[in-house]
């Protein structure tokens, strides 16, 4: 099979500089700076009204932004109608026609540009989404997963430079978007042109991207690969939109070396200090972070068994549930009401059960730590916006 993969350094970028879109006094898009490099797979990500579909469709061509330029590669496309961009979208609804097959659904792109010998490129494409086979079935006869493929199909075979994927498997079921999203990321890598797709699921954006772009309130909070933004969140809202994280509220006590030594409930917490967003004055506010799944539980009278080198903290189980993989904890302690934790179902002990007595215990380098005075302020600035 011939594949589409690009080799043109460059002339798929997506350059946003200084974008923006207002409407009346709502801002639904603040002044934006993003490059998305040619043949990546990029994620815009957030809550509903966060802004990410404004980005796409101005990408687009479908909204004019109220200032700054789009460029795709070289071309600066801010003024061109959609038609006249070397892009194509994939919406939810796969508006595919009713009344033509598969094959021809494909092929509708290049008869609209006068392209008469069409039957190589179809098959090629049909095999890429591998619907070889159903080529000649109308829509209503395939699955939603199939007529997603297909949709997907009739956008790449006029060659864009970007595919613009606005919340694609919304319709789907969560198995079949599951395998949706891996289908999407190998058809990606070998095409090899750019993907920018929105989204608000974040595991589908950590399963699919190479680097992904959180939005909230019209902003970007923070850039990076999935692995880095849930390891190493930069804000309050990036730790808790991608997972769970438990976050205690401490104070910068003494710095040792390379940590930073804080005091939290009566107790000292270790944090590296190249993981702390935050001041690191002593004296300083810190939010001090750890994902539930990172935390080992044990039972008050096996605290003995701790190595000496581990943040621990002591509680009480208020709730747990038995989730076939894993048992999720909800421990009550003095410096956290309600603190997560992910336990494996290896071996459990049979003493963890609501009301015991319980120390949690992880990895000082398991530990993030943000900035207590930004998160007040991000707080003070959405209740004055409502």
């Amino acid at each position: 099979m011939t594949t589409m993969k690009t080799t043109d350094n460059g002339s798929g970028d997506v350059r946003l500089s200084g974008i923006s879109k207002t409407y009346g006094s709502f801002t639904a898009v603040h002044p934006l700076d993003l490059t998305v490099p040619q043949g990546s797979f990029f994620a815009l990500l957030g809550a509903s009204g966060c802004g990410k579909t404004t980005t796409l469709r101005m990408i687009a061509g479908l909204e004019e932004p109220s200032a700054g330029t789009v460029h795709l590669g070289d071309q600066d496309v801010t003024a061109l109608p959609p038609y006249k961009r070397p892009v194509n979208t994939v919406f939810q609804s796969y508006a595919l026609f009713p009344h033509l097959d598969i094959f021809e659904n494909v092929a509708f792109g290049l008869r609209r540009r006068g392209i008469k010998s069409v039957k190589k490129q179809v098959e090629d494409m049909l095999e890429l989404v591998q619907l070889g086979e159903q080529a000649r079935k109308k829509p209503h006869q395939l699955s939603g997963g199939q007529q997603q493929r297909v949709a997907v199909a009739r956008a790449l075979i006029n060659h864009p430079k970007v595919l613009l994927l606005d919340e694609p498997l919304g319709a789907l079921d969560l198995k079949l978007r599951r395998q949706m999203q891996l289908e999407l990321k190998r058809i990606q890598t070998e095409v090899g042109i750019t993907f920018v797709h929105v989204t608000h699921d974040q595991e589908e954006a950590m399963t699919m991207a190479d680097t992904v772009a959180v939005m909230n309130a019209g902003r970007v909070e923070q850039l990076g690969s999935p692995a880095d933004l849930y390891e190493n969140p930069q804000t309050t809202f990036v730790a808790n939109f991608l997972g769970t994280s438990n976050l205690i509220e401490a104070e910068v006590d003494t710095k040792s070396g390379d940590d930073i030594v804080l005091k939290a409930g009566g107790g000292k917490l270790v944090l590296p200090e190249a993981r702390c967003s935050a001041p690191t004055t002593a004296g300083g506010k810190v939010l001090v972070g750890v994902r539930p799944e990172k935390i080992s539980l044990v039972h008050a009278d096996a605290a003995g068994e701790i190595p000496e080198n581990r943040n621990r903290i002591t509680g009480r189980i208020a709730h747990s549930s038995f989730i076939g993989v894993s048992t999720q904890y909800v421990i009550d302690s003095q410096v956290c009401p309600e603190f997560e934790v992910y336990a494996q179902n290896i071996e459990r002990d049979a003493r963890l059960v609501p009301g015991a007595d319980v120390v949690l215990h992880w990895s000082p380098a398991h530990t993030f730590g943000l900035d207590a005075a930004q998160d007040i302020d991000a707080g003070i600035q959405e209740e004055a916006a409502v």
